[in-house]
């Protein structure tokens, strides 16, 4: 018998990468980072330290920089506190009710992140100033001024950062087995125990990124406070509102010490934020 030989498939020949390419990405990609955020921050680092620790200490301690800074502080607390609570309370009935207008409202929640900070203070001076009707009637009635008041750069910045919590705890809303839950409810717990003992949980990482974002967020916010605030030096002159003072008075060196504590907290803050992302994806790994 003769055999029939088959025909051998055609050697390749590998070949070699070209590393030039992907250097050339990363290169690409590392040079519009360094322009565009790295060679910035160094220069304000640069700009805040030219006369030393010292001097950038006195800068920041100043009476009405402290008080600016101290304010902005603790306004963003307070609207973390709260965006915290009702941020978590929209995204759980954008998750689990279905009703009219869901999906208007899901398109609203994202509109903070869409129009210009100016706009929202122009709101709010237009809602709440002490002489349209509701805002006269908090400030004749109750005695609570709004506008011009801190109680006016809360809500600015309520409004601003108010899309950071829900979307940050509605994708892990959207992931839950509810079988736990239901399991729960069929052995007599109720509502408010299956969810802060069921639900709530898995939802605390993903709810302090969101609030430490929108903490972050709010410690530069300007064009919102600039016109609710009013700019009135040690009652209601947030920091950001401060820099700019300070770039107008020809003082670069007190706008630029600010700059560089307001830019440390942040830079802290989403580091922090980052790790706390690693780790929630690390757990559901």
């Amino acid at each position: 018998m003769t055999s029939l030989a088959l025909p051998k498939p055609e050697q390749t020949i590998a070949q070699p990468r070209k590393p030039w390419g992907a250097w050339g990405v990363r290169g690409l990609a590392f040079t519009y980072l360094g322009v565009l955020l790295i060679i910035p921050l160094l220069v304000i680092l640069q700009d805040g330290l030219q006369s030393g620790l010292g001097e950038l200490w006195h800068q920041v301690t100043l009476p009405i920089a402290w008080s600016a800074l101290g304010l902005t502080l603790w306004t963003a607390a307070v609207m973390t506190l709260i965006n915290g609570i009702m941020g978590t309370l929209t995204a759980y009935v954008l998750v689990r009710y279905t009703f009219t207008g869901q999906a208007v409202l899901n398109a609203i929640v994202d509109l903070p992140l869409a129009i210009p900070t100016l706009v929202t203070g122009v709101m709010l001076v237009v809602l709440y100033g002490p002489q349209q009707a509701l805002g006269g009637w908090l400030k004749n009635e109750l005695g609570w001024k709004v506008i011009f008041a801190p109680p006016g750069i809360i809500l600015a910045l309520l409004f601003i950062t108010f899309p950071f919590v829900v979307r940050a705890v509605e994708p892990v809303l959207l992931g839950l087995d509810r079988s736990q839950e239901d399991a729960a409810a069929s052995l007599g717990a109720g509502d408010w125990t299956i969810f802060r003992r069921i639900t709530l949980p898995p939802l605390l990482l993903p709810l302090a990124s969101g609030a430490l974002l929108s903490f972050a967020r709010a410690i530069g916010e300007f064009g919102a406070i600039v016109i609710v605030a009013g700019n009135i030096p040690m009652q209601t002159q947030t920091a950001a509102v401060y820099v700019l003072g300070e770039v107008e008075s020809s003082n670069r060196l007190g706008a630029s010490a600010i700059s560089i504590v307001m830019l440390v907290i942040a830079l802290s803050l989403i580091l922090f934020v980052d790790w706390l992302q690693n780790r929630n994806r690390k757990e559901h790994a």
